[in-house]
């Protein structure tokens, strides 16, 4: 992304963090009375460095006020000069600590329990894109009986990943058949890459149950389907605090609230939320993000026990972008330390 190149002097942009700070804040346009408090200035002096910072793109009127409010370029000005990451409250650090002292989480729990605590110390929504990397080998396969014609069927690998998969069998299929062939591929096949599992599986392990399994084709379909899956559909995106929205005052209006809820649910939006060239902090702000132009994507992308991926913050373009910044800045040096 291009940064923007504007001449602006010191006092305008100082007049320009105000404002921005200012409408973030309050959510209203700022007028020149404020300003003149606060930089003990004339209300003319106020009022041309106003024209001019509007000149240049980075104020727009408000059509209901005097005031004046950021426009994009304005808040892109004030992201890449002017901001500084916010020092987060002591309530806020405890919330991270929570996750950063605990041991015991899975790769898919950790990623989701960062995105609960992100929307809940920004009031945002986040989300993650992850995918799961090559490396991942074969743990375990479990088999969970549900009732006599229903099973659970568990993937688990060395990474941490878990992914299970409902089945419906015939009530002709013996369920305790269909537990040994678990344990025969737990035998032969743990320690296998997930990506060849499936060809193990064909010609190592089929023949095998063959002689050993009546209704061998409809049991070992289960499990051919049940990696098929995990290999396949190797995406793991989740929507948090989608409601969220509905707390800022940008989409108050029924059918803006109708149209974002509908993106957030859609997969196929979901996923212009592209993954970074790198891991640093990228902000995307109205038309310049892939998913809405009345919104902004903060994101950044994670590395962690064989999933990889991008988490992002999506909030107005009103944003706090200090205090998102912030937190993704620890929670990225939490995961890279966790990575390791």
């Amino acid at each position: 992304m291009l940064k923007l190149v504007i001449k602006v002097d010191d006092r305008q942009k100082n007049l320009l963090k105000e404002i921005v700070e200012c409408y973030i804040k309050e959510v209203k346009p700022i007028g020149s009375k404020h300003l003149c408090d606060k930089f003990n200035c004339s209300s003319a002096t106020i009022r041309n460095e106003m024209a001019v910072l509007e000149k240049l793109g980075l104020l727009e009127k408000n059509h209901i006020s005097s005031g004046r409010i950021p426009s994009e370029a304005g808040y892109r000005y004030y992201v890449e000069h002017l901001m500084q990451p916010k020092e987060l409250s002591g309530e806020d650090m405890l919330k991270l600590q929570t996750l950063f002292s605990n041991k015991n989480l899975t790769v898919s729990d950790a990623i989701e329990r960062c995105l609960e605590i992100i929307s809940e110390i920004t009031n945002y929504t986040s989300i993650s894109l992850g995918e799961y990397s090559d490396e991942n080998v074969l743990r375990q396969v479990n088999i969970i009986p549900l009732d006599e014609t229903k099973l659970v069927a568990l993937v688990c690998t060395d990474k941490g990943i878990v992914k299970n998969k409902q089945f419906n069998i015939s009530p002709d299929i013996n369920m305790m058949e269909v537990v040994k062939i678990s344990e025969i591929i737990n035998k032969m096949l743990v320690g296998t890459p997930i990506s060849m599992v499936g060809e193990r599986l064909e010609y190592d392990v089929k023949p095998i149950i063959s002689k050993q399994v009546e209704q061998y084709e409809a049991v070992y379909g289960i499990f051919y389907d049940a990696f098929h899956d995990f290999i396949s559909n190797n995406e793991n995106i989740h929507v948090v605090g989608k409601s969220k929205m509905l707390n800022q005052p940008e989409y108050s209006e029924p059918s803006e609230i109708r149209r974002l809820i509908s993106k957030l649910e859609d997969e196929e939006q979901v996923r212009k939320i592209e993954k970074n060239d790198n891991r640093d902090i990228s902000i995307y702000i109205g038309s310049e993000n892939n998913f809405d132009d009345n919104v902004t994507v903060v994101k950044t992308n994670y590395s962690l026990g064989g999933e990889e991926g991008t988490i992002a913050i999506i909030g107005p373009k009103r944003m706090e972008y200090d205090r998102v910044v912030a937190v993704l800045n620890i929670l990225n040096k939490w995961l890279e330390e966790k990575g390791d």
